[in-house]
């Protein structure tokens, strides 16, 4: 067949044999003859074939990790994600535990209000959304627009916690504003509850209070269910059985639609509400001891002072005062700046609890420690006797005196413990010529196992350990060696040595039940609103460490401070009282501390009781009297 020339855009002749072309409607039979060099070029090069596989083959590698990614190694985070777009988890609050006193009289309860509250992760992501549904919130709540929006900056979108858009709301407009939220999705109207306390003055220290939550101690409790409006335990039984008290949250998982409105609970978790504490104190003894107190220090003129009073056969607190003490309901819902500046600038310093965290010289009242350790080892007996003429005098240049200037002629231990001999205690503590006594290591060491220099553990927060000095210690802290003159000061509770009225009362009460240190304790039992009650069992610090005769010698010489010693004034009640007086210097410029610490009955001992009046003068002046008023009103009027 004759051949045919066709021209193309690039006027190229192609010489075409037995082709069939098909041009609008005509056709050509024929075939094709194509040679290669009759092209100017190619349009897809060996080399474009191969980047546009690369290309094809990176992108499908690319979707198939992305895909990995989404699916296998955050899958359970986007599927997180996915069900909190539609579902909102709102905290139920546990019920705070109540305190009840000895006799299960109500010592602190609680008294309900509502708070309207907004959770920034539930609300709109877009900022123009948001903030019209803010606006919305603001006009339902009847606040300030500003104000919320002020709050939510403060955070990021996603935080978790629960923020206060309006807080104290009345039961009447807390239910319709939970009607209108159904309405105006965003918030919710929760229950929350504020504690009242029923004896703030005579309970402030030992019960404490609650306050809001810091951002510190969110932080700290991270772990915990805590929320940012949340409410703590941050002083006295408040603080030291936060977790108990406080209980376990729960958690509502709610459906919600599109637009925010809730349609159904998927998912509820009931909350543990917090055990009540019964104490193992009559609330009737805690107000008619700080009353007696009170009224005694208006008529000496004093201002500061702490009664501890024990029960000496398991450690129980009968009865816990620090005065001046404060209203603790200042605090429960937000104490005002006024009334905040007015506690913290009071000289006396009436949010410090004296009888726990008062650190003072001891004077004569640890004189008992220092003889039972010279009886233990053996370095006296009760017939053992030195002559009293009005100190001691060491390498003819320090003198260390006397409370009486002529002495007090030969004396015993018992005598030595009646009228607070001083002369006898430094022989049997520091020693004197050829006689040795228990020196500094033998005094710390029954210091130590009477419990000083080391706290009791009582369930209170904040105790204070005392001191008990050494020769290392005063090295390490002043930089100076230990003289005789320390050892002496240390027999009669001078010097250094540094106790609270707790750990005074504690080993008084030792020394009634016939030797065991006893852990001392606020709270008698546990018990929730349904299910068995836990009974606080006493703890035995140390035991069996002095033997029994010598626990019996300085309970007779005890006894005798108040049938012809420095506290005879006590011999006039209807029960027999042991006890031991201190006078403890602690500046020269001011009063010394006043000391009374017993215990009675003598043959049965009920109670052990410690008074201190701080810059009191004399003890058997200021500390016997209230000690007298206090027994006297116990065992004559409340155990009848």
């Amino acid at each position: 067949m004759n051949s045919l020339f066709v021209k193309r855009q690039y006027r190229s002749m192609i010489e075409i044999d037995d082709f069939s072309v098909y041009d609008n409607d005509w056709q050509i039979n024929g075939s094709i003859n194509i040679k290669e060099s009759d092209f100017i070029g190619k349009f897809l090069t060996d080399k474009k074939i191969g980047f546009f596989l690369i290309c094809i083959i990176a992108v499908m590698v690319f979707l198939s990790l992305r895909s990995f990614q989404l699916q296998i190694l955050k899958g359970s985070y986007y599927e997180q994600i996915a069900e909190a777009n539609r579902t909102q988890e709102k905290p139920l609050i546990a019920t705070r535990g109540l305190i009840f006193d000895v006799q299960k009289k109500l010592l602190v309860k609680n008294i309900p209000y509502f708070d309207a509250l907004i959770v920034p992760k539930d609300l709109k992501i877009n900022d123009a959304a948001r903030q019209e549904q803010v606006k919305k919130i603001a006009t339902a709540l009847n606040v300030n627009e500003a104000d919320i929006t002020t709050e939510l900056a403060k955070h990021p979108k996603n935080f978790k916690y629960p923020i206060i858009a309006k807080e104290n709301i009345d039961y009447e407009q807390a239910m319709l504003l939970k009607i209108k939220a159904g309405d105006t999705p965003g918030y919710y109207v929760d229950t929350h509850y504020e504690r009242q306390y029923l004896y703030p003055n005579e309970f402030s220290h030992i019960i404490g209070y609650e306050g809001k939550i810091t951002e510190n101690e969110l932080k700290e409790n991270e772990k915990s269910d805590y929320l940012l409006n949340d409410y703590l335990g941050k002083t006295g039984l408040e603080a030291y059985y936060e977790e108990i008290l406080r209980g376990k949250y729960g958690q509502d998982s709610i459906e919600v639609d599109v637009s925010g409105q809730e349609k159904k609970v998927i998912a509820h978790q009931e909350p543990e509400n917090g055990k009540n504490l019964i104490l193992s104190i009559d609330a009737q003894v805690q107000q008619k001891v700080r009353e007696i107190l009170v009224a005694n220090l208006r008529k000496f003129n004093k201002t500061k002072a702490s009664v501890v009073m024990i029960n000496p056969q398991n450690g129980e607190i009968l009865s816990l005062i620090s005065y001046p003490d404060f209203d603790n309901n200042l605090f429960s819902s937000g104490i005002s700046r006024e009334d905040y500046a007015n506690l913290i600038n009071d000289s006396n310093q009436p949010l410090f609890d004296r009888a726990i965290k008062g650190e003072y010289p001891s004077g004569s009242s640890i004189k008992p420690a220092v003889a039972l350790g010279a009886l233990q080892e053996k370095i006296i007996t009760d017939k053992t006797t030195f002559m009293s003429s009005g100190g001691l005098w060491l390498y003819d240049r320090w003198f260390f005196p006397d409370w009486a200037a002529g002495g007090h002629g030969v004396t015993n231990v018992y005598k030595a413990i009646a009228w607070s001999v001083n002369t006898f205690f430094y022989i049997i503590g520091g020693g004197y010529n050829d006689f040795k006594g228990l020196g500094p290591e033998g005094l710390e060491k029954y210091f130590v196992l009477f419990g000083f220099g080391q706290k009791t553990n009582i369930d209170l927060p904040g105790e204070a350990s005392g001191l008990v000095p050494n020769p290392l210690w005063k090295m390490q802290t002043k930089k100076e060696q230990w003289y005789i003159g320390d050892t002496y000061h240390m027999a009669i509770g001078q010097g250094d040595v540094l106790v609270t009225p707790l750990q005074i009362a504690n080993l008084t009460a030792t020394i009634a039940n016939g030797g065991t240190l006893y852990q001392p304790h606020i709270v008698k039992e546990f018990f929730p609103n349904n299910g068995q009650s836990e009974v606080i069992k006493p703890v035995i610090l140390r035991e069996n460490f002095i033997d029994k005769e010598n626990i019996e010698i300085v309970k007779k010489a005890m006894r005798q401070t108040v049938t012809i010693g420095s506290a005879t004034l006590l011999n006039n009640l209807d029960i027999a009282v042991s006890g031991k007086t201190g006078t403890a210097q602690w500046n020269t410029e001011k009063n010394n501390h006043a000391w009374f610490t017993g215990f009675a009955p003598y043959e049965d001992p009920q109670v052990a009781i410690t008074v201190l009046v701080e810059e009191g003068g004399e003890g058997s002046a200021v500390s016997v009297p209230i000690t007298y008023d206090i027994l006297n009103w116990y065992f004559n009027v409340y155990k009848k």
